[in-house]
């Protein structure tokens, strides 16, 4: 089974909206996502905007890296964006490294309407990256039979 882990800084947010779509697609791939400093909890935003496509995140949890440093993972994707933020690093076993980047939607300010545009267009960018990385990584490169 291919193993996957999505990496950021606070997991409050990308790496959950990432989480939530790889394991929409497919049941037989195991999916992670934690963050080197993780939050307190994931953005109310972000499973607002999830909801909104139908994946509910309310359960979730962010997660520390160092929790998955004995797992060999085929994949880490770090998805950290602005030049203003480091990408972190993954110390353990990994096949492949893959960044895919987009902008913290936690960062938006005013209202809340105003902040939910921007997580609405991050979790599509989200979408878009992930469904392409599945589709030209797992089911091309590892096949997963359960959801072609």
């Amino acid at each position: 089974m291919t193993k996957i882990l999505i990496l950021c800084t606070g997991n409050s947010c990308r790496s959950q909206m990432a989480e939530g779509f790889l394991k929409s697609y497919c049941n037989n791939v195991e999916v992670y996502s934690a963050g080197t400093a993780p939050s307190g909890q994931v953005h109310p935003l972000a499973v607002k905007a999830m909801n909104e496509v139908g994946i509910d995140l309310s359960t979730n949890q962010p997660k520390s890296v160092d929790q998955f440093l004995g797992i060999d993972f085929d994949y880490v994707i770090t998805v950290c964006g602005g030049a203003n933020e480091s990408c972190p690093a993954f110390t353990g076993k990994v096949a492949n490294r893959w960044h895919i980047g987009f902008d913290d939607p936690a960062e938006a300010t005013g209202t809340e309407e105003e902040q939910m545009v921007v997580f609405r267009r991050v979790r599509n960018e989200i979408s878009e990256a992930f469904a392409s990385f599945y589709k030209s990584q797992i089911l091309k490169q590892h096949g997963c039979n359960c959801c072609q």
